[in-house]
């Protein structure tokens, strides 16, 4: 039996349209991950990367040089090859909010402001910024103010009011990449340096930060190529290539990695320990596929752009659209449809497809939440899933899958038991 055989004939026809549809875009990101693929084995090369340093210490990881050659290459290939750059690249880090969270506040002190210029952070940065929850050892607690100018109604970035509102005080300008679990676009590489450039105009020495969570070979070129100081992301999105089992990068200009290493550890010591403990092999490996993997989900998220759209389902971005994440969303405007799909979703997974997702409470978020993963990672992005809030209009936020193959298939899949049932 063939594989289409397992789907609805009218199902398949559609596929058959998105498949022609969508087949110039997809070609045009095999070129990109051609272009980024280059740049890292370029840099692999370079850095002279042996066997030996994918062997992780232990203890302290004092003189760990396959750790200190892995943030090297992620400093060189994140900022373009830049002299100035530098990079922190550890397990340690717990997840993406963690790690943007370190960068954050490890480059204020009492009396300063983070001002966040595209609209309001997700829901658990919120709680890192003391925007929400009890405010325990957030940055209100040591006089460090935390705030966000709104968007425009159109989802773009309100550039007068921004410059406006810059003050004295204004230590660190924040730009979050992706939407998060918002309805707005997410902000492109050029769209990043406009902002850069109005900011720069207003308060030439601000530090400006990029949550690049989502971003990474999304696109040719990376924030920092355009004027961004530092950024940072999880090794369990697009960094990590899949491979990656835990962690998170900050990388940027030299001094800043410093001043934010002596917060991810404690002063005196800053970047120079912590032990990588069996992760290395996979940090290497999974970076240097990276463009690759990063590359399918995106081909996957356009057919599902594509697809549901065809099938009267209202999604952001279109599949035509230009892509700087991995994140599709998809509006079902009602709770049963969503959760059906979702449903779904983990019903297609490689892991755990025998479990039901169920809307519940989660940590750090307002609504009740629905998770469709069954991943080989817990919690990774970079795989196949979706999850949104319980909240008009159900949207499903799809992002990830380590190849288009399954990211086709379980899309399909999704469909047929949510629409052709």
């Amino acid at each position: 039996m063939k594989w289409q055989d397992k789907f609805d004939p009218k199902l398949m026809a559609t596929v058959a349209e998105v498949d022609e549809q969508i087949a110039p875009r997809l070609a045009a990101i095999d070129d990109q991950v051609l272009t980024n693929e280059a740049k890292v084995l370029d840099s692999f090369r370079a850095h002279e990367v042996a066997e030996s340093d994918l062997i992780s210490s232990t203890g302290y990881g004092d003189s760990d040089v396959g750790r200190d050659k892995l943030e090297a290459i992620y400093a060189d290939v994140l900022s373009g090859g830049a002299p100035y750059a530098d990079a922190l690249v550890r397990p340690q880090f717990v997840s993406g909010t963690h790690t943007i969270g370190v960068a954050m506040l490890g480059l204020v002190r009492p009396g300063d402001e983070i001002l966040y210029i595209t609209g309001a952070p997700y829901d658990t940065l919120q709680e890192v910024l003391g925007m929400a929850g009890n405010g325990i050892g957030s940055p209100k607690e040591y006089g460090i103010k935390a705030d966000y100018v709104p968007l425009k109604a159109d989802g773009s970035a309100d550039l007068p009011a921004i410059q406006k509102r810059i003050r004295p005080e204004t230590k660190v300008i924040t730009i979050q990449r992706s939407r998060g679990y918002a309805t707005r676009e997410s902000f492109t590489v050029a769209k990043i340096a406009e902002m850069i450039k109005a900011v720069r105009a207003v308060k030439p020495d601000v530090w400006v930060f990029i949550d690049n969570a989502y971003g990474e070979f999304s696109e040719p070129i990376e924030p920092l190529q355009v004027g961004a100081d530092l950024m940072a992301g999880s090794l369990i999105k697009n960094a990590g290539g899949g491979m990656a089992k835990s962690g998170g990068y900050i990388v940027g200009r030299k001094d800043l990695v410093e001043r934010v290493s002596y917060r991810m550890t404690v002063p005196g010591i800053g970047g120079a320990e912590g032990a990588t403990y069996g992760n290395l092999a996979d940090m290497y490996q999974g970076f240097f596929i990276a463009p690759q993997v990063t590359g399918g989900a995106i081909k996957g998220a356009i057919f599902e752009a594509a697809l549901l759209a065809k099938l009267g389902l209202q999604v952001s971005p279109s599949w035509d659209a230009p892509r700087t994440d991995l994140i599709q969303t998809v509006n079902f405007g009602n709770p049963k449809d969503m959760t059906a799909f979702a449903k779904a979703v983990q019903q297609n997974s490689p892991i755990d497809a025998f479990v039901t997702p169920i809307a519940e409470e989660m940590t750090g978020y307002e609504d009740k939440v629905i998770m469709a993963a069954g991943n080989f990672v817990e919690g990774s992005t970079i795989e196949y899933s979706a999850d949104g809030p319980m909240r008009p209009p159900y949207t499903l936020y799809m992002q990830g899958g380590l190849t288009y193959a399954h990211a086709k298939l379980a899309t399909i899949g999704a469909a047929q038991a949510t629409f052709f049932n």
